[in-house]
């Protein structure tokens, strides 16, 4: 009788176990079937179709119906189960195209690796049991390195990691997140807008991001609150190079909505992510400001890490922080309610819940924590400079 996938009622470890255990051993016996590239197909299809599949049948039954206490556990599960399944795939597909090599003792000087190779080179295909070829391991890019740090404090705080295009229309970019056509707040973003869309409609007409906000939009269409993301992205503005600007660069933006959320959890949540990511002797400023999305706005500002808020390295004055002792990170500030009316069908009444956004700039944070003067460095792939962080 053909394994069928059947909903979990009890998610306790022991009862995931023996479902495991049951998956296991008919993806097993399936495996040792497969006699040919026929049989393979049929297995690969029935494991790893993406709409009906033994793998999403998993998703959806097991991961997506758990309960919210017993997600991360099944999770777990489902991700073991994955690798599993993909890896009697490919030893199956192995199997029927390399038949297993008798070793007689005409050849006994031969290695059975070397046979194996042998065969494999005629097959045309990769035997992933064999002695790969090392490649010399490079490392992070800074910029690469300041985002995965920055991510990886807010991952700690619960955060989840959002991701969206960087191709978006006119409604997601802008009219979404309460910059309405004709709103002078547009002029200060620098658009770089894709060429022939002047026959659509405003809102649906293409441009590279200015930011990567549009992605809380489409976060907040596909899950109802409470919700914390962080979103690390690449976004495009026309601006001229020069030491510190480029057309091209990176942002690591933030949302938290749920009910009752206020000024003073953002403010906490940011003053405890920079005492992580620079140290904890850091203090923490915010003064008002304006962005269309937020309402009251501020800019934040951090203790100068490099003179220690004195202005001052010694008898030189401190360049980073202009001699002011502080240092500009991120703008911040509570959604707006208008931002919220996008998205109101899916959970986001304005009188039921609230919620916090930030961005921050991830080439202006390395700039500063790695003491680089010109961010064109970053760009340019001069291997003796990014040799500096190998």
């Amino acid at each position: 009788m053909a394994y069928t996938i059947s909903k979990l009622t009890d998610y306790s470890a022991a009862a995931l176990e023996r479902a495991s255990a049951e998956l296991f051993s008919a993806l097993g016996d399936e495996a040792s079937t497969v006699k040919n590239e026929g049989d393979w197909k049929i297995f690969r299809d029935r494991w790893m179709a993406r709409k009906n599949g033994v793998l999403t049948q998993i998703n959806d039954l097991w991961l997506k119906a758990a309960p919210k206490e017993a997600k991360r556990e099944v999770g777990l599960r489902v991700n073991l189960i994955k690798e599993q399944v993909e890896q009697q795939v490919a030893d199956a597909k192995v199997r029927y195209q390399i038949p297993e090599l008798p070793i007689s003792s005409a050849t006994s000087e031969i290695s059975e690796t070397n046979l194996r190779r042998d065969a494999i080179g005629k097959a045309g295909i990769i035997d992933i049991t064999l002695p790969g070829i090392r490649r010399p391991i490079g490392a992070e890019h800074p910029v690469v390195k300041t985002t995965n740090e920055m991510v990886r404090v807010f991952q700690r705080l619960g955060y989840s990691v959002a991701e969206g295009p960087v191709v978006e229309t006119d409604y997601y970019n802008f009219e979404s997140l309460n910059f309405p056509p004709n709103h002078p707040a547009r002029d200060t973003q620098d658009t770089l807008f894709i060429a022939g869309q002047q026959a659509k409609p405003q809102r649906e007409r293409l441009l590279l991001r200015t930011h990567t906000s549009p992605v809380q939009i489409r976060t907040m269409e596909k899950m109802r609150p409470p919700l914390r993301i962080v979103i690390p992205g690449t976004v495009h503005r026309n601006d001229p190079l020069d030491a510190s600007h480029s057309p091209m660069f990176h942002q690591i933006e933030g949302l938290a909505v749920d009910t009752n959320i206020t000024f003073g959890d953002l403010k906490g949540t940011l003053d405890h992510a920079m005492k992580e990511f620079f140290g904890s002797s850091v203090k923490t400023s915010f003064r008002p400001s304006f962005f269309p999305f937020t309402e009251p706005s501020a800019e934040m500002f951090v203790s100068c890490f490099i003179c220690g808020g004195s202005g001052r390295r010694g008898t030189d004055p401190c360049r980073p922080c202009k001699q002011t002792g502080w240092i500009e990170i991120l703008g911040c500030g509570m959604v707006d309610p208008n931002v919220f009316e996008f998205v109101k069908d899916n959970g986001y009444d304005p009188r039921k819940v609230s919620g916090f956004a930030f961005g921050m700039g991830a080439d202006r944070i390395a700039l500063l924590k790695y003491g680089v003067d010109d961010i064109q460095l970053f760009f340019q792939g001069d291997v003796r400079f990014l040799r500096q962080w190998a």
